[in-house]
């Protein structure tokens, strides 16, 4: 019987479209059905991506930390390369305006006396530096070599409390002495006359006077002048044009040949104040 109606059915439905509209019925009434039974799939997935041990999070947040920590690196790495590429293009071009043999040096390291403003570069006299060559940056002259080794040089910063040298005014040629004051930002001039023709913003020269530094190097910017009447003398503060303490690479100036001997030789009085 049941058979029966079974074949019958199964012979309308082919034939006919009598039963469409119960199919359809049954469809709309099946669906929950189908979403109750995929129910345990989805609970299973879900269930899979929020169980994770606390393992494979710390696992990943250490990988994702190691990761950001390289990129950083390679960041400051790249700013580092372009600064340097920047200073020596600086350094270059600053080259070509030296009448002189230049050489670029490399700064190794700084004295560890907070009283002495002492650097050390990597060439010495085997590479043509000798004792009193200038050394400068892009900006202006920083010092001079104070004893040069052979592969290393000792540098005085001209900003050392034991350092002097003569200056001139770009703007009018009035001559000083410009002085160290144991202040990376600061020179002072000396035994200049009340009267003197200087104001603030002058830039100030190696005047090449006592041979120790060449002529027309910038030493450094007037920032303050100060007169009083009752003294016989101004007080001129100045700012140094070099880099004192950012430079990494600085020019060694090659002191020229003479009666075919390499080197400068004559005292170095000019350079520094006398020790009492």
């Amino acid at each position: 019987m049941l058979g029966a109606l079974a074949t019958a059915l199964i012979l309308i439905n082919l034939y006919t479209d009598w039963l469409d509209p119960v199919r359809e019925r049954l469809s709309s009434l099946s669906a929950p059905f189908y979403w109750i039974t995929g129910t345990p799939s989805r609970v299973g997935g879900w269930a899979g991506e929020q169980l994770r041990t606390r393992e494979e999070l710390l696992e990943e947040n250490s990988r994702l930390k190691h990761q950001v920590m390289l990129l950083e690196q390679q960041t400051q790495l790249l700013a580092s390369v372009r600064a340097e590429n920047t200073q020596l293009k600086e350094l270059m071009n600053s080259a070509e305006s030296v009448d002189q043999r230049v050489l670029v040096a490399q700064v190794i390291g700084v004295s560890p006396d907070p009283l002495e403003h002492v650097v050390i570069i990597d060439k010495g006299r085997s590479d043509g530096v000798e004792q009193g060559s200038a050394i400068m940056d892009a900006s202006g002259l920083l010092g001079q070599v104070i004893e040069a080794g052979d592969i290393s040089s000792r540098v005085l910063l001209i900003t050392d409390a034991n350092h002097a040298l003569p200056v001139q005014v770009l703007r009018n040629s009035v001559r000083a002495v410009a002085e160290g004051t144991g202040d990376l930002y600061r020179l002072k001039l000396r035994h200049l006359a009340n009267t003197s023709d200087i104001r603030e913003g002058d830039l100030l020269l190696s005047s090449g006077l006592g041979g120790r530094f060449p002529a027309g190097y910038p030493v450094g910017e007037v920032i303050a002048v100060k007169r009083d009447p009752g003294r016989a003398f101004a007080e001129v503060d100045v700012q140094p044009r070099g880099r004192m303490n950012r430079s990494r690479f600085v020019l060694a100036v090659i002191p020229e040949e003479q009666n075919g001997v390499g080197g400068l030789e004559q005292p170095l009085g000019d350079g520094l104040v006398p020790q009492d």
